[in-house]
């Protein structure tokens, strides 16, 4: 009851909404009633009108009520999985959010740049989080929104959030807080074609960012807690090195386990 509760409380409000003027109406009231305590830094870098590719860091679904405070009308790539949740998954279909299932590879790929190229031409900005997960700032960017984004000459808009992990950190816990302390920083957006050179230096200021004094604690990744998600894709930017060697030692031993386990004969 009590993840149902959170879930209804912060489902995204451009998936929620028809209307974008709704939409962050619907924001504004969700983090009032959610006592956010906000530093929000850099939206005068945001000229009412433009678009953008925004790539902003992931820590969860409050991440949402952040972004309402751009000046854009918005929509989001949103993992497939998502679509499945049953008062989620209805809201996301019927607002047209876009569907994305990265194990599908080259056809995923395809796929976005149609309806990315469709939702830019309605005058929006598309919202991609490039970490592609909410497991913590130690996962590394993936190059996806980089390429779309020169792909079809937009230019890129990063976004730095931090603290809205402690707001509903599901799938960690089910357990809603109020109250609680979040930063976004808007930094200068990229521009035209330059996003995928620039990418590893985009990545790097980000992450130092979100870890510097002053800004709301990043959520950080702790596979000893949070567990290793062998069945989930992501990697580990390797700006953590012992992060990465410790994901590294569990991967290879599975597949050392894996290796060692004996053949079955079918015809036995």
């Amino acid at each position: 009851m009590r993840t149902a509760l959170a879930s209804a409380a912060l489902v995204p409000a451009a998936m929620a909404m028809r209307s974008q003027k709704s939409a962050r109406l619907w924001a504004r009231a969700a983090r009032k009633a959610l006592g956010l305590v906000e530093d929000i830094q850099g939206l005068d870098r945001v000229p009412a009108g433009n678009q953008y590719l925004v790539t902003p860091l992931h820590e969860g679904f409050a991440d949402v009520l952040l972004l309402g405070h751009l000046p854009l009308d918005l929509r989001f790539v949103v993992r497939d999985e998502l679509f499945e949740w049953p008062w989620l998954g209805r809201g996301l279909r019927s607002t047209g959010q876009i569907r994305l299932s990265p194990e599908d590879g080259v056809g995923a790929m395809r796929r976005l740049v149609r309806l990315a190229g469709q939702s830019f031409d309605r005058g929006e900005s598309l919202v991609v989080f490039p970490q592609g997960t909410i497991l913590g700032i130690e996962t590394a960017f993936r190059p996806a929104a980089f390429r779309l984004a020169d792909m079809l000459g937009v230019p890129v808009l990063p976004v730095v959030i931090t603290g809205t992990h402690r707001v509903w950190e599901h799938p960690f816990s089910d357990r809603l807080r109020f109250g609680q302390q979040v930063s976004m920083q808007v930094l200068e957006p990229l521009s035209i074609g330059e996003a995928g050179r620039q990418m590893t230096a985009l990545q790097a200021q980000m992450k130092e960012l979100a870890l510097a004094p002053g800004m709301a604690a990043a959520r950080r990744f702790d596979p000893v807690c949070d567990g290793f998600w062998d069945d989930y894709s992501f990697e580990i930017d390797p700006a953590f090195p012992s992060l990465a060697r410790q994901v590294a030692e569990h991967r290879a031993s599975i597949d050392s386990a894996v290796s060692r386990e004996p053949e079955i004969d079918p015809t036995v």
